[in-house]
């Protein structure tokens, strides 16, 4: 199959403590990221593209890629999101230290995206289930007016440690029509889900609404339309601004409501889980040895047995 998976792994893990992207977890010292490209592979990915700070070279390589590259036979494609200098001749405000979101990240690897792709968080277990869906679904991509989603419940995605960020979705005939990126979700004691965006007492949210984990699938086309949006961000970002980010959930609601893509939403079974906080490790560490003792995993995902 003639697609990409793109890696996002150049965030800065301020809640969980460190850099949660290379975190080993795995029984045999996998992280995160190891577990969707090996389904990738599976499923018929054909290329790979990392997207890490400039800094992260050698550690992403001793620590994973260099085994990646040997277990798939593929080379990764390292792609580099840095704060600082210009990009396409505008300049980064000189005092950024946050990456500037998932849009400029994308758009760190746009040399690399001649086919359809999916794009995922480095810090996210997605599973088989959805992985292979979205590797079902880029084929049909034939256009940048071709767009798609991998959907979970909120439900299955929220750390009982602290308030998460999802873009809460609304879905009509198979549709995104709506991503609201709501930034203060917490999951309260009671079992109760709230935006506590203004206060504990927030609005209770649907357990079982969709919600984006950043599976997005689109078509190379998207690239120079995202682009033109992100330019219009940095332009407009005040120099003194070291937090604002340009976000693909906030662009594909405006992408959406501006009728620039169809976005197909899809949806898995598969149970979400992830790094925000440092005290999401020990159940992390915990599901992916059960997932390899239940046989979901080889015992090495990269050794005789894959």
């Amino acid at each position: 199959m003639n697609a990409a998976l793109v890696v996002m792994a150049a965030g800065m893990g301020s809640r969980y403590g460190g850099v949660k992207q290379i975190d080993r977890l795995g029984p045999d010292g996998e992280i995160l990221m190891e577990y969707a490209i090996r389904d990738a592979m599976r499923f018929g990915f054909d290329k790979l593209v990392v997207i890490i700070k400039p800094e992260m070279l050698e550690d992403v390589k001793e620590v994973f890629g260099d085994r990646v590259e040997r277990g798939t036979g593929l080379k990764i494609c390292y792609a580099f999101q840095a704060t600082d200098g210009d990009y396409q001749g505008v300049p980064i405000p000189a005092s950024r230290s946050k990456p500037l979101g998932t849009v400029h990240a994308v758009l760190c690897a746009k040399a690399y995206l001649d086919r359809p792709f999916a794009v995922i968080n480095a810090d996210d277990f997605y599973g088989a289930g959805a992985i292979e869906a979205a590797a079902r679904a880029l084929p049909e991509l034939q256009s940048a007016s071709d767009s798609g989603m991998v959907a979970y419940q909120l439900k299955n995605t929220v750390s009982p440690f602290g308030a998460v960020t999802r873009g809460v979705c609304t879905v009509e005939d198979g549709l995104l029509r709506k991503v609201t990126e709501t930034y203060k979700i917490r999951l309260l004691p009671d079992g109760t889900i709230r935006d506590c965006s203004e206060g504990e007492d927030g609005p209770l949210l649907d357990p079982e609404a969709p919600v984006s984990m950043n599976l997005w699938l689109y078509h190379p086309g998207i690239l120079d339309k995202m682009e033109a949006r992100f330019l219009d961000f940095l332009r407009k970002l005040d120099p003194a601004d070291n937090k604002s980010e340009c976000l693909l959930p906030v662009l594909m609601d405006r992408f959406i409501a501006e009728g620039e893509t169809r976005c197909r939403v899809l949806y898995t079974d598969e149970h979400w889980f992830g790094l925000t906080y440092r005290e999401d490790r020990p159940g992390v560490v915990a599901e992916l040895q059960r997932l390899h003792r239940e046989g979901v995993y080889p015992k090495t995902l990269w050794g005789a047995e894959t």
